[in-house]
């Protein structure tokens, strides 16, 4: 009987010799299939044809505290005057914009085309100085008038 139980305890370890030299090889991982894990200590970005959104847009630009009198958006071809207030001996013109909004222009203030050159009791001058975006060879003067009603 002692013979028999050595002989099946040879036999069931010899079977599980191979079984366990399968295990050991389907253990180990190939270098390949496995991704390594890195830490990045910074933040980088890959654009892909994308604006990047941690660009400074207004880099290099001039960034004016005081946009005058709507700089970019009015153009003096379609500014209606309204009238000419007088205060501490200084003229300040009510101007009309296309949408109807007034607002008050002094000299020296700037729109999309050019600025306000002079005012007086009855008239604004305003002086061109562009024409669709390019700039006039020789600058033109507008007059708004100012006119009474009967």
């Amino acid at each position: 009987m002692r013979k028999a139980a050595i002989l099946l305890l040879g036999i069931v370890c010899a079977g599980l010799v191979p079984l366990l030299a399968q295990e050991t090889a389907q253990t180990e991982p190939p270098s390949a299939t496995v991704p390594a894990l890195t830490v990045q200590t910074g933040f980088t970005y890959s654009p892909e044809g994308r604006r990047d959104p941690f660009k400074d847009l207004l880099a290099g630009r001039d960034i004016r505290e005081k946009n005058a009198v709507g700089e970019e958006q009015f153009f003096i071809d379609d500014l209606i005057l309204f009238g000419i207030v007088k205060t501490k001996n200084v003229f300040t013109a009510l101007i009309g914009q296309p949408q109807g909004f007034p607002m008050f222009a002094k000299v020296g203030d700037r729109f999309a085309d050019g600025y306000v050159l002079s005012i007086t009791e009855t008239q604004v001058v305003l002086r061109k100085t562009h024409e669709r975006g390019i700039p006039l060879m020789r600058p033109r003067d507008v007059i708004k008038e100012i006119t009474e009603e009967l």
